[in-house]
C-alpha cells in the first residue's frame, strides 16, 4: 500500500490535471497519451545523479532505499521511490524513473523518460555552487543530449513526437530558500524577500522558455513547500518550543504567489502550452495541520514532543516508521 503522504499528493496531483478548469491551469485531457515522465529539479526527484558528483548533497548509503528494490540504497532521497517515480508508476509510463547519469542506463530507458534531477540544486546559480551540485541549466544541457540520443534510438520523427507529448515535472526553489536565504544567508544580505523571489522568478522563466524552444508542451510545476515546518526551519526560525517558523514560511509564500502568476501568463502566451501548478506548499500544510486525518498518529504524537520535551521534529522521527492506520 501507498505511504499517506504519497496518496494525499496523488490525489492531489490528479484533481489539478483532471478536474481544474480555470485560469491559472490548462487541463492535461484524461484520454491524452503521454509516452514518458521526464523530471528536473532537486531531491524530490533526484534518482542517483548525485551520485556521480563530488558533493556532500548524496543518499547512496542506508537507511536511504531500505524499502526500494532489493533493499539498497540507490541515490533517491527517500526510502523507496520519488514522487517522480511514483506519478511515472501511476500513469503507467514506468515503475520508477532512472537517473540520467547512471552508467547502467539502457537505450529503452530514455525511449519513456528519466530524471534529470540534482539534489540541493535551485534556480540561483550561487545555491549550486555552495553544494556543488547540477544547476537546472545544467540539468538543460543534458537534456538536450538526451534529445540527441533519442533521435539515434528511435529516429528524428519519434523523438520528437515524444518530447512534445511528454509529461515534466520540476521542482526547483526551496534550497535557494533553505540554503541560500537561510542557511548560508549569502543572498539575504544582498537582496530584501521581493527582489529574490523576482531573481528566482526570473531564472525560473528562463528555463521554461528554453524546455518550450526544445518542444516540451506539458509541465507540471511544483513551488516551494512549506520549508519553516522542516526541521531545519524549526530549528533556525521556529524559537525555543521548535515551532514552525512563520518568517520563513511568509517569504516562500512571496516567492510562491510571484511563480503562480508568472506560470500563468507564460501558459497563456506560449502556444500548446499546457501548465499546472501543484501547490505543494498547501498540501504539505494540511498534512501537518490535520495530520490524524492521514493517519500519521506519529507526527502527532513528534508534535507532543516538540511542543512539551522541546526536541526537534527530526529526532521524534526517529522513533518509529509512519504506519497506515
Amino acid at each position: 500500500m501507498l505511504p499517506s503522504v504519497v496518496k494525499v499528493f496523488l490525489i492531489c496531483l490528479y484533481l489539478y490535471l483532471c478536474l481544474c478548469n480555470n485560469e491559472a491551469t490548462t487541463d492535461i485531457p484524461k484520454d491524452s497519451s503521454v509516452p514518458a515522465v521526464i523530471a528536473f529539479g532537486n531531491s524530490y526527484f533526484d534518482s542517483g545523479n548525485n551520485n556521480l558528483l563530488k558533493t556532500i548533497i548524496k543518499a547512496d548509503f542506508p537507511p536511504y532505499g531500505k524499502d526500494f528494490i532489493g533493499g539498497k540504497p540507490t541515490g533517491r532521497f527517500t526510502n523507496n521511490k520519488t514522487l517522480a517515480d511514483y506519478v511515472a508508476k501511476r500513469l503507467g509510463v514506468k515503475d520508477y524513473l532512472p537517473a540520467y547519469l547512471d552508467p547502467s542506463l539502457q537505450d529503452e530507458d530514455m525511449v519513456t523518460g528519466l530524471s534529470f534531477a540534482s539534489a540541493g540544486s535551485g534556480l540561483d546559480p550561487t545555491t549550486n555552487k555552495l553544494v556543488n551540485v547540477l544547476s537546472l541549466s545544467d540539468q538543460v544541457e543534458m537534456f538536450k543530449v538526451y534529445i540527441v540520443k533519442l533521435k539515434g534510438i528511435v529516429g528524428e520523427e519519434e523523438a520528437n513526437n515524444i518530447i512534445s507529448k511528454s509529461l515534466y515535472l520540476v521542482t526547483s526553489s526551496t534550497n535557494d530558500w533553505a540554503i541560500s536565504y537561510t542557511v548560508i544567508p549569502v543572498r539575504r544580505i544582498q537582496y530584501d524577500v521581493t527582489t529574490y523571489a523576482s531573481l528566482l522568478v526570473e531564472k525560473e522563466t528562463e528555463f521554461i522558455q528554453e524546455m518550450f524552444k526544445l518542444g516540451a508542451r506539458k509541465m507540471i510545476f511544483f513551488n516551494t513547500p512549506i520549508i519553516g515546518c522542516f526541521p531545519i526551519g524549526r530549528t533556525l526560525e521556529g524559537g525555543e518550543a521548535r515551532k514552525c517558523g512563520d518568517p520563513l514560511n511568509e517569504e516562500v509564500q512571496t516567492f510562491n504567489t510571484m511563480l503562480n502568476r508568472q506560470i500563468q501568463f507564460l501558459g497563456s502566451n506560449l502556444p500548446q502550452s499546457r501548465f499546472t501548478i501543484v501547490d505543494y506548499f498547501k498540501i504539505v500544510h494540511d498534512i501537518i495541520e490535520n495530520s490524524l486525518q492521514y493517519g500519521m498518529y506519529v507526527l502527532v504524537v513528534c508534535n507532543i514532543l516538540v511542543e512539551y520535551l522541546k526536541l526537534s521534529c527530526v529526532k521524534c522521527l526517529m522513533f518509529e516508521d509512519w504506519r497506515e492506520p
